[in-house]
């Protein structure tokens, strides 16, 4: 199973407060961005890099920068939450952004829009918080294929084990870094315990 779990005590100090259904959107955010941070640097603990000197005030010594360029590319709207803690962490980073649309009724999401930078050679983080059946994943994972991508690693706050177990199926390539796996699936196809809408807490268009 290529998925890793990122078993931290802040991590899961975070995330307790994301599922809370009391947590407002300000801080909703402000978490989203925080724990995005502490998944970010799991995703790209392998990054190749490459050894330069530099020169210090007191002495040159050995000295690294990443050998490999990042794209992010969130799926719309609920990645946007997790953007700004990628761009923040790699300055020098490129995105990309792909629209998809779940269908209420059937859970299968519907593509609206789709804007990639150049992509070959590059390291693609792939940020959609709810990994739930799989289905908006695969086909983000269809588009960045298309578009050259090799090396992708889909960064998710929560997921759902149907989810993990489809994308590892159709993609096996493909990495998962997830704060937690779920227990289930509910009838709609939302994760249990989850935190409910991602996008309708993040932006407060949740009815309360």
């Amino acid at each position: 199973m290529t998925i890793q779990v990122v078993d931290h005590p802040l991590v899961r100090h975070i995330l307790t407060q994301l599922r809370d259904v009391n947590t407002e959107p300000a801080q909703f955010r402000a978490l989203a961005r925080q724990l995005t941070l502490l998944l970010a640097v799991e995703a790209t603990r392998d990054l190749p890099v490459r050894q330069h000197p530099v020169q210090t005030p007191l002495e040159v010594t050995d000295g690294y920068t990443l050998a490999k360029p990042i794209i992010a590319a969130p799926i719309l709207r609920a990645g946007l939450g997790m953007l700004e803690a990628i761009t923040e962490l790699f300055t020098d980073v490129r995105v990309g952004y792909i629209g998809l649309e779940r269908d209420e009724r059937t859970a299968i999401a519907h593509a609206y829009y789709c804007k990639l930078p150049p992509i070959e050679g590059s390291r693609v983080l792939l940020l959609d918080p709810m990994l739930a059946t799989g289905g908006s994943a695969g086909q983000a994972v269809e588009v960045l294929k298309k578009a050259g991508a090799t090396d992708i690693v889909h960064i998710c706050v929560v997921a759902a084990p149907q989810g993990v177990e489809y994308l590892n199926q159709r993609f096996p390539e493909v990495r998962i870094v997830s704060a937690s796996i779920d227990r289930d699936l509910n009838d709609r196809k939302f994760i249990l315990p989850g935190l409910g809408d991602f996008g309708d807490r993040l932006y407060g268009t949740v009815a309360r």
